[in-house]
């Protein structure tokens, strides 16, 4: 068991773990490179050698307790039949759903298409040290229904009479993919990761009277497929704020990551029963030095005694300094 798979599961609250979301990627200037010779985004996330010499960069680096594969929230979608282009500056865009062809798709088709992400997993498995996690990742169904039937209006706001409009075919949908989610988080565990975590970035957007519908109970299935066979699982629904609180009673993950809006204080006391991990704003790290140490340690200080992963409330930001990651990496590790 690694530390960070203990602190998950048995709680333990010996040594804070500490990865970084985004970590593999576009602020090291190893992955620039890699990626100015690579312009098509999913090609690289399929190209399985490349992947896993991604997924590595950081632990080069820092002393980090987990890599996180590279990937994509996106590869389902595409696996299952839809284009996705990334468009510089405006993020990614999907060609049209159809929700006959989606219905069409089957297990063997979907795994061919993804065996690449299972190769760079099993590559990355091999090459990285006993003693650290890999975590593979799902985007949640709600946040893939998001891009799948072009949602959201702007950055903040999804359509909803868009939404009313396609309940039944969402519906439908959302029942299927959660199957091909689960069989990805398995296919992923096979290959050789040992921590899921299921990013609902959209979850914030969602009306309250269906939060429900499109958070919860999604979460919770695909949760509960995970306890099953016993692959530990960390859960963000980020931006739901103090809905955190009905979200881990009703989908009870192994782990909860909080977004930068979430007050650490708050969650302590009212989500005692679960491994927290996260929750500073990835901003802090353009700051001076001392306020982002002065911001390192409060969740440190703060969390001290109870079950808790360093990490950011979102993921790296393209203009973090590697040498501030570094340090923060080693004030985390010397916390007693």
């Amino acid at each position: 068991m690694t530390r960070l798979t203990n602190c998950i599961l048995n709680k333990d609250h010996s040594c804070v773990p500490i990865w970084f979301m985004r970590q593999a990627g576009r602020y090291l200037p190893e992955f620039r490179e890699i990626r100015s010779r690579n312009k098509d985004f999913i090609k690289l996330c399929l190209n399985s050698n490349l992947s896993s010499e991604i997924t590595l960069q950081p632990l080069k680096r820092f002393n980090l307790d987990a890599a996180i594969i590279f990937s994509d929230i996106l590869m389902v979608p595409f696996a299952l039949g839809q284009d996705v282009k990334f468009i510089k500056d405006s993020g990614p865009v999907l060609s049209l759903f159809n929700l006959e062809n989606f219905i069409d798709n089957n297990k063997n088709k979907f795994f061919k298409k993804l065996s690449p992400v299972y190769e760079a997993i099993k590559t990355t498995r091999r090459n990285l040290n006993k003693e650290k996690s890999l975590i593979s990742f799902i985007g949640a169904p709600w946040t893939l229904i998001v891009y799948m039937f072009e949602l959201k209006k702007n950055k903040n706001q999804i359509d909803e009479n868009k939404l009313i409009k396609l309940e039944s075919e969402i519906k439908i949908t959302l029942d299927i993919i959660i199957k091909y989610l689960c069989d990805h988080i398995y296919n992923q565990t096979q290959a050789g990761s040992d921590v899921v975590q299921i990013f609902d970035s959209w979850a914030g957007l969602i009306p309250n009277q269906k939060l429900f519908d499109y958070c919860y109970e999604p979460n919770k299935k695909i949760v509960d497929f995970c306890k099953e066979n016993k692959i530990p699982v960390i859960c963000f629904p980020k931006g739901i704020n103090q809905k955190y609180l009905e979200f881990a009673n009703i989908v009870k993950p192994d782990c909860l990551s909080l977004d930068y809006e979430i007050d650490p204080t708050w969650a302590k006391k009212n989500l005692s029963e679960y491994c927290l991990q996260g929750g500073p704003d990835p901003k802090i790290l353009f700051k001076n030095e001392d306020e982002i140490f002065q911001e390192v340690d409060k969740y440190l200080n703060i969390f001290k005694g109870h079950p808790y992963i360093f990490n950011f409330g979102h993921g790296l930001l393209p203009d973090t300094k590697p040498e501030v990651l570094k340090k923060i990496t080693e004030r985390v590790n010397n916390f007693k």
